[in-house]
């Protein structure tokens, strides 16, 4: 193995020591836990924009990344050469998966058909590293919002020459993503929303956006890809009303356009906060709609009001997430953790870039372990099934099955005393809830 980010491979070194150093404390690949490895139920990918583009920068200060690849100034040979420091990474830290967007590899020419060319040059290494190292692609997708033609979104632009525009770039992203074998293909609306109503056909758009997506389905059945597509719900930023809000949002536009049956969510923690729901919201609204596809991990500040990006260190949080993905099975059909974020600005060695990355696949593995036992010990099936009890039998049995009628829950209810209506109730003791989930987190990760 190449030696360029001057780092060795990324080792388990247990519990000996609680200060956090370039080692994992609880992630083990091949430790198995309900049934399956850690590799298989976390399945953690690298954020190819974040991880080796992001410059640091924020909006009141340039950038401060130091990077080892910051040497080469030709921008197709800093893109060459980065594919081989990306790999390596992949590798030292012991990653399955990585992502990307087409323009974080490559540098864009004056046309598109220069810009595919220099493309096609970063794939072609990108394919010769992934048969060396067999690191698969997670998922790609387009990057539709960052030049300037993107002023006004891509396939919700008013513009008919940025909607074919985008739709060309989309179709040669979709051919990569067959070369690669990537797994899925996301949809994240960077600009497809609107600033002001007043001027927007809003219809129109979504009629679009959504002939976009078609167009997308049909392409990937004439060339054979098998990937599962993916939209990536976030409310708000750059835009101030996005049309793939949330994940309710998102499902409801999914249905309405008969959609549904082709493409499934990749959700985000910092995104279900700026939307006003917690993470584990988002995954539960996903999942009851059958369309659980994906996950990004990461957090936000809730102090905040806006796209952070950080490391997940939140046990609590990832322990809520890993629950839900162990009640379903898995994370999605060919889904994973892929580590949309960023070091902070004062992290900003190339050290840091494995530190965090260390920081995020600890807390997730660690919040494995603590859902695990949560689901050993059925404690929140125990207490949905008691609190739901009454739908059971009797009155509550027949509204399930559709045999009451309005008038049989009449004949039912007319003489209830107002006495047996509140001793039907039960206290839910939430704050003894949530005094046994920081329990488990204690007593499960002293355990593990």
């Amino acid at each position: 193995m190449a030696d360029l980010w001057n780092i060795g491979p990324i080792p388990f070194v247990g519990k000996s020591d609680p200060r956090q150093g370039l080692g994992f404390r609880y992630y083990q690949p091949d430790r198995v836990v309900a049934g399956k490895s850690m590799a298989e139920w976390l399945r953690f990918a690298v954020a190819y924009w974040h991880t080796f583009d992001q410059r640091l920068v924020d909006p009141f200060g340039d950038g401060t990344a130091q990077r080892p690849y910051d040497r080469f100034t030709d921008p197709v040979e800093l893109a060459l050469a980065k594919v081989d420091y990306t790999f390596e990474l992949y590798t030292k830290l012991g990653v399955q998966f990585f992502c990307f967007h087409d323009r974080d590899i490559a540098p864009e020419g004056d046309t598109l058909r220069e810009t595919n060319a220099i493309l096609d040059k970063v794939v072609d290494r990108i394919a010769e590293l992934q048969q060396a190292t067999g690191v698969q692609l997670l998922w790609n997708t387009c990057n539709l919002f960052n030049n300037p033609r993107f002023v006004a979104g891509a396939a919700t632009s008013p513009y008919a020459d940025v909607f074919a525009y985008s739709g060309a770039q989309l179709k040669h992203s979709l051919e990569i993503a067959q070369r690669l074998g990537a797994q899925n293909y996301v949809f994240w609306g960077g600009r497809e929303g609107y600033e002001n109503v007043w001027n927007t056909d809003l219809k129109r758009e979504q009629d679009h956006q959504a002939r976009f997506f078609q167009m997308a389905v049909d392409y990937a059945h004439e060339i054979g890809l098998d990937a599962q597509f993916l939209i990536e719900p976030k409310p708000k930023e750059p835009t101030s009303h996005q049309y793939d809000f949330d994940a309710a949002t998102t499902i409801a536009f999914l249905k309405t356009y008969g959609l549904d049956g082709d493409f499934k969510l990749n959700l985000e923690g910092n995104h279900a906060n700026l939307a006003g729901h917690s993470y584990q919201h988002e995954i539960r609204v996903a999942r009851a709609a059958g369309l659980l596809g994906s996950l990004d991990a990461n957090q936000g500040d809730k102090l905040l009001g806006w796209d952070l990006d950080e490391f997940p260190s939140d046990l609590y949080e990832t322990t809520s997430v890993m629950w839900e993905v162990l009640d379903e099975g898995s994370i999605g059909p060919h889904g994973g953790l892929n580590f949309d974020a960023k070091p902070r600005r004062t992290s900003f060695t190339a050290e840091d870039l494995f530190r965090s990355h260390i920081v995020g696949m600890d807390s997730y593995a660690a919040g494995l372990l603590v859902a695990a036992k949560l689901h050993e010990d059925r404690y929140f099936e125990n207490l949905v099934a008691e609190r739901y009890g009454s739908f059971d039998s009797g009155i509550g049995a027949a509204v399930e099955d559709g045999s009451a009628s309005l008038a049989d829950l009449e004949t039912y209810a007319l003489d209830l005393t107002q006495r047996q209506l509140v001793d039907a109730t039960r206290s839910d003791h939430l704050e003894s809830v949530k005094a046994t989930i920081n329990n488990y987190l204690v007593d499960a990760l002293a355990e593990a």
